[in-house]
């Protein structure tokens, strides 16, 4: 099915042309020491304290930023990110989401990002106008409702359940339009999909491989563009990965963003965003006018830290981190049983860092905001995830990442307490 991209993107996003500054940039990036550039207006990196760093990983290995490549990390680098890393990246994307060769690399781009919720907010901002309709997966990450909810945009919740999105609700909520609604200008039939397929925030749940497909033949019959937020895609908790709807885009319909937030470093602030060239080039020319590029000194470490694993040694490290996470939930769903039989109900996470409780009271927000903190025990409440905050909620999200199997079980006990008293308080 051939795409018509134009019918996605907004006035604004439509409006922006590329910073001849900007260009320049990559243009002197990519030519010989002989080029002699009057052009920019970069600083002279010899003014700059800092000459090099030695960076010791956890294996006990040193890795040295000599002042070549200090230079390089200190200096400004193209929109897309540096070349170097921008190539290791799109190999990884190839091996990891186009292993059965459904995909047409030569359409795909990849942009390095400032995490990867930059990206999401940029692909948002260049897509969504007041009163658009906007499909998210409900309970849905509170971040993305943070973008969202100030557009001006009428968000349509999807349901879903432990296997994630529901395709059925999806079918249910875009057969209000008809299908000549996809050619009509004037249609307010919707032409985003959200999604987070894996370990999803708040709820840990993930889609089966049949949702996906269910999802993504549904998205092609309405013309949907799918954004797959897909931070926790390494933390599934069961091998082989469910594949990602990137690897099943026979069309160029889903733009993907991932993180090395969960997996490197969350202080670096550096992700990615895969997709159809032509969308990925409004999101660039909407960074050449904000943040210009993701941290080049960022930049430079990972891309010294994946230089010296090779493609190999970061399937070691996904490996180990998916492990540890694995224990840590496992650690959780045994402390939730021990203190939280008969008080809340859950469903054991199929990846990421997070389970999502159903409390035996009507709503969590007093309770957590006020009691729980004085109990010295926090959670989320689940309103913090709906569309509509003001509405009472059972849920709570419990984040395991960085607690002790102690820890977990001390909050839990104290988390029961609180859920007993207000039970007695409401008899």
């Amino acid at each position: 099915m051939k795409m018509n991209y134009m019918r996605f993107l907004n006035k604004v996003s439509l409006g922006r042309k590329p910073s001849p500054i900007r260009v320049l940039t990559a243009i002197l990036q990519q030519s010989p020491p002989s080029m002699i550039s009057m052009a920019g207006g970069m600083p002279n990196v010899g003014t700059f304290p800092v000459e090099s760093a030695s960076f010791k990983l956890r294996d006990g290995t040193h890795l040295e930023m000599n002042p070549t490549l200090m230079k390089q990390a200190l200096q400004y680098c193209p929109t897309p990110g540096m070349p170097g890393l921008v190539e290791w990246l799109k190999t990884l994307q190839e091996r990891k989401h186009n292993q059965h060769g459904l995909l047409n690399m030569e359409s795909v781009d990849l942009l390095v990002t400032t995490g990867s919720q930059d990206g999401i907010c940029k692909a948002m901002e260049a897509m969504v106008s007041p009163g658009d309709k906007v499909l998210v997966e409900t309970p849905v990450y509170s971040g993305t409702l943070a973008i969202l909810k100030p557009m001006d945009c009428d968000l349509l919740p999807v349901r879903s359940d432990s296997n994630g999105l529901d395709p059925s609700d999806l079918e249910k909520t875009m057969s209000k339009w008809n299908l000549s609604d996809v050619k009509d200008k004037n249609s307010d039939i919707p032409k985003l999909l959200y999604i987070i397929p894996n370990g999803g925030n708040p709820t840990g749940h993930g889609l089966t491989l049949n949702r996906k497909k269910a999802i993504y033949e549904i998205a092609r019959k309405y013309d949907l563009l799918i954004l797959e937020d897909d931070p926790y895609y390494y933390l599934q908790f069961n091998e082989p990965y469910v594949p990602s709807m990137l690897s099943m885009d026979v069309d160029g319909r889903v733009v993907r963003f991932d993180s090395f937030s969960k997996l490197i470093s969350s202080g670096m602030r550096l992700g990615t965003v895969t997709g159809p060239k032509i969308i990925l080039e409004r999101i660039s020319l909407h960074m050449q006018a904000s943040v210009m590029h993701a941290s080049s000194l960022s930049q430079m470490l990972l891309l010294q830290v994946l230089s010296h694993w090779g493609y190999d040694g970061f399937d070691h490290h996904v490996r180990e981190v998916t492990h540890f996470y694995k224990e840590k939930k496992d650690q959780c769903i045994r402390a939730a049983e021990k203190h939280l039989k008969g008080l809340a109900e859950w469903s054991e996470p199929s990846g990421g860092m997070f389970l999502w409780l159903k409390l035996a009271v009507p709503d969590t927000y007093p309770m957590i905001t006020v009691k729980a903190r004085s109990r010295e025990v926090l959670f989320v409440p689940g309103n913090a995830f709906q569309l509509d905050d003001r509405r009472p909620s059972q849920y709570v999200r419990a984040s395991y990442s960085t607690c002790t199997e102690e820890d977990m079980n001390t909050a839990f006990k104290r988390l029961a307490g609180l859920i007993q008293e207000e039970q007695q308080s409401a008899r």
